[in-house]
């Protein structure tokens, strides 16, 4: 009997959902460095080779939601309406964000949300493997703001990559510090209309 595609592709999502949980909530519990890949393996009832089939690194197991969010500048530029400049897309897109309180904005008081951001900032390979992601979401941001090789539009994707990393760091830095998300939200509006000010 063939199984159909929709059924195995939700199958794939589910165990990818399993192994990724057991693996955050192993290194929220433990550490990033005390938990071994093993130990993922067998709280999510998979093997190793399966286990590396969804995720090629143990850094990947903790970031797959920002991976989630990979490209997505591009995107956002890429499917702006012709009358809106790039910088105001992107602007108006970490607005929305902090308005949907998402995780990515930093502004997320959820306890979960502020440990795992916790885990991935004070741990020095997740940190490394995050700056490849922000590499790769530059490169992809320059190339649609000119798929030229001009060094201006990597110049403008570095900045806006930096600018999104660092408000949303100081946002969860706040909020690590005890404030509310929306207490802090107000500021981190600010910040951004800021920051994008600048940009442009």
């Amino acid at each position: 009997m063939i199984e159909p595609t929709g059924l195995r592709a939700r199958k794939k999502a589910r165990t990818r959902d399993a192994i990724a949980e057991a693996a955050v909530s192993l290194f929220l519990a433990h550490g990033f460095d005390q938990v071994s890949v093993s130990d993922i393996a067998a709280v999510a009832e998979v093997s190793k080779p399966t286990l590396f089939r969804y995720f090629p690194t143990k850094e990947d197991l903790v970031l797959q939601g920002f991976a989630d969010h990979q490209g997505e500048a591009a995107r956002v530029v890429r499917d702006r309406p012709s009358d809106v400049s790039p910088m105001a897309a992107l602007h108006a897109h970490f607005l929305d964000g902090l308005d949907r309180f998402e995780p990515v904005t930093g502004l997320n008081d959820h306890p979960a949300v502020v440990d795992f951001h916790r885990l991935v900032f004070t741990t020095p390979s997740l940190a490394g493997r995050l700056l490849q992601y922000m590499l790769a979401d530059e490169q992809a941001l320059a190339e649609a703001l000119d798929p030229g090789p001009d060094v201006q539009a990597r110049l403008r994707a570095a900045q806006v990559i930096a600018v999104q990393r660092v408000l949303a760091r100081a946002n969860w830095q706040k909020i690590a510090d005890g404030r509310s998300a929306r207490d802090v939200r107000p500021e981190a509006v600010a910040d951004a209309d800021q920051a994008f000010a600048r940009l442009r």
